[in-house]
């Protein structure tokens, strides 16, 4: 094992997690009003009725897949009758067009943020290199996803018994870099990318995935009256009519 995969795969992830963990705490404590996402609806709304959408669902349907693929051992799966095979096409299949969903939207939200002039003054620098990374990783995910259904491109290689098994022994503090240092370039370049984008996440616009108004829940309700369910109050001294002086 060479000292360059004990960085990428070892040291490398853990001082992602520290960054990440403590950059939000920082971020919380000391730039609370900082907290959001510069919301520039009010600038340009054509372009963010699709661009969102597209972005949003098809982020979301990325993340729930990464959870099952990362999360989940390959034995829990075969435990309760899902093939390999069924598996992966499930994966390849609802995953490409989460990928491509979640891609065609984030184009949209960049040509809409340097297009519209309010828009992209109102786009910080951190922003520009968050796009970027933010980018970069949904392509190469979209490339691994594309290239997992044509076996020419990657071989017969599992992330399932690879990438995943690497990715939960970081967690464990039982980590395994020969894993990842015998997955394919796409696979690992994925990773870096994505350590990247998480060193980044507190400092820009992405902290506003953690504020959820889950308060909403179970907030009391709001009751509103309308004037006239309230007492008609006298005219104070001074705000009554007048009557016109005689002339």
């Amino acid at each position: 094992m060479s000292s360059g995969d004990l960085l990428l795969w070892v040291v490398l992830p853990y001082v992602t997690l520290a960054i990440f963990i403590g950059g939000h705490i920082w971020r919380y404590r000391y730039d609370k009003f900082g907290w959001t996402t510069r919301s520039s609806q009010l600038y340009e709304s054509r372009l963010l009725r699709w661009g969102s959408p597209l972005f949003h669902f098809g982020i979301l349907a990325v993340v729930v897949g990464h959870v099952a693929g990362l999360v989940i051992p390959e034995s829990w799966t075969d435990a309760i009758g899902i093939s390999e095979g069924v598996y992966h096409a499930f994966a390849v299949g609802v995953g490409s067009i989460a990928g491509f969903c979640t891609l065609v939207g984030l184009t949209l939200l960049i040509y809409r943020r340097r297009t519209v002039g309010p828009v992209f003054r109102a786009t910080t620098r951190m922003d520009k290199v968050m796009y970027f990374f933010l980018a970069l990783v949904i392509v190469l995910g979209v490339f691994n996803t594309v290239s997992g259904a044509v076996p020419s491109v990657e071989g017969d290689y599992n992330y399932r018994e690879g990438v995943s098994v690497w990715w939960r022994g970081i967690f464990w503090l039982r980590p395994q870099p020969e894993l990842m240092a015998e997955a394919p370039i796409g696979f690992q370049a994925h990773a870096v990318v994505a350590m990247i984008l998480f060193a980044l996440w507190p400092f820009t616009r992405l902290v506003h995935v953690f504020s959820a108004p889950l308060f909403y829940l179970w907030r009391p309700y709001v009751v509103y009256r309308s004037r006239g369910d309230q007492p008609a109050r006298p005219d104070r001294a001074g705000w009554g009519a007048t009557e016109p002086a005689d002339r």
